[in-house]
């Protein structure tokens, strides 16, 4: 179930004057709100991508080692890993 919150956020000068010419008539948005939801959204995705780049970025340097590089683990070995590593 999705739940609603509510926030209050206060803006003076510049960044009020920014927000202001972004909504209503003249704006992009008809109202704060679904501005502020578009950022988080837009955010959000730039998040999402970063931690994707992070992991492709791994996955490619993993990858790209030779074949010698690797070496056979058993599941316990996997398993003995993990537990130290925590």
């Amino acid at each position: 179930m999705s739940r609603t919150t509510t926030m209050t956020v206060r803006l003076s000068g510049a960044l009020s004057d920014f927000v202001a010419a972004n909504v209503g008539e003249d704006g992009s948005y008809e109202n704060i709100s679904e501005y502020v939801r578009d950022l988080i959204r837009r955010d959000k995705e730039r998040a999402e991508a970063a931690a994707f780049d992070r992991l492709k970025a791994e996955l490619t340097h993993v990858f790209a080692a030779p074949d010698e590089s690797y070496k056979p683990l058993s599941a316990a070995d996997v398993i003995a890993r993990n537990q130290t590593a925590e």
